[in-house]
């Protein structure tokens, strides 16, 4: 039977949604929202503290884990208002290396129960969770990937460029806020973040691609196969996720505490990141056919989270994938082979 709870809504996300289909509900209902307004935190912003500091000084703020969420977010509105020095439309992305290695890929099938347990309430169902099983070690080669995912900006460059036919629909009348230019952009298709890393290769004279899903958890759960990209416990505030309450991306790097151990930003939570793999089971699983796999067949994977889903979507391990609605922020990030 399915609980759909009303009673913490007057405290913002977190309703029950066991056994719920969340496909099947509005988008609010999904994210445990009410239908009427609520306000959500980072409404208003501290600029006026901010304004006289330079772009040296806005960065620290943006990168400093010890300030308020609020004065983070003022911090890289403003970068984007001036020029984020950090974003580079049309060249070379600040990437980072990750060593190559071996690492633990996937969930133990131990684990099932109690990460179900942990998540049934925000309407994840069984399935979702035994397709990251068995758990597997991999060894993996070196590479880069990019410290942050794409960003409006930067996106904005190549739909000026080649008149790709493809807006994010998120953008509202085809163009997004100034004051987003450095937010990452989302509900673009694969095809879209496939056509957008050739161009930059092309343009840029360097090969960039998107990391495969075996890479996209090494660089998030590192070596010891970590669960989330901070180590081991959820702690909010540590990524852009519904338990934040912003219900809205964030700047790149807003959350610095989530840095993963090779340096990138943002693998979990602001917006999900399309791979290059498409879903498979992992040697020794079995295929799930669920709610994806019945709508999409074999479809494109997805990992990380997003602004507008509850924190379970973050861990390294979860698999996803563009499910054909509004409620997912699909984007993602560049990766190149080691310089």
């Amino acid at each position: 039977m399915t609980t759909v709870d009303t009673s913490s809504h007057r405290s913002g996300p977190g309703s029950t949604l066991t056994d719920a289909d969340i496909n099947q509900l509005t988008d609010r209902a999904a994210m445990g929202l009410p239908e009427y307004y609520q306000v959500p935190v980072g409404e208003r912003l501290p600029v006026d503290a901010i304004a006289a500091l330079g772009p040296d000084q806005l960065l620290a703020v943006l990168d400093d884990a010890r300030r308020d969420l609020e004065q983070r977010l003022a911090a890289g509105t403003m970068l984007a208002l001036r020029g984020d020095p950090r974003l580079r439309p049309g060249g070379h992305p600040a990437m980072v290396a990750v060593p190559g290695g071996s690492f633990p890929m996937g969930t133990p099938e131990a684990d099932v129960d109690a990460l179900h347990a942990e998540s049934s309430h925000h309407g994840v169902q069984r399935d979702w969770i035994e397709k990251e099983c068995p758990r597997h070690r991999v060894e993996v080669r070196s590479f880069r990937i990019a410290e942050f995912p794409v960003t409006n900006c930067e996106y904005a460059a190549f739909l000026a460029e080649t008149a790709y036919p493809e807006f994010p629909t998120h953008w509202d009348y085809g163009r997004f806020h100034p004051a987003e230019a450095n937010h990452p952009v989302y509900t673009v298709t694969s095809a879209a973040a496939d056509a957008y890393v050739d161009w930059l290769s092309r343009r840029s004279g360097e090969r960039y691609r998107l990391p495969t899903e075996t890479e996209w958890e090494y660089a998030a759960a590192g070596p010891d196969g970590s669960r989330y990209t901070w180590g081991a416990d959820w702690a909010t505030g540590h990524a852009n996720t519904l338990e934040c309450r912003l219900l809205t991306t964030s700047p790149v790097g807003a959350f610095p505490a989530g840095r993963s151990w090779c340096g990138a930003y943002d693998l979990g939570g602001n917006v999900e990141e399309y791979a290059s793999s498409r879903y498979h089971p992992y040697p020794g699983g079995r295929l799930v056919e669920d709610d994806l796999y019945r709508s999409l067949g074999n479809y494109r994977i997805a990992r990380g989270g997003a602004f507008n889903r509850f924190r379970d979507l973050t861990r390294c391990q979860r698999r996803h994938g563009p499910y054909p609605r509004s409620l997912y922020a699909l984007g993602f990030r560049v990766a190149a082979e080691s310089a």
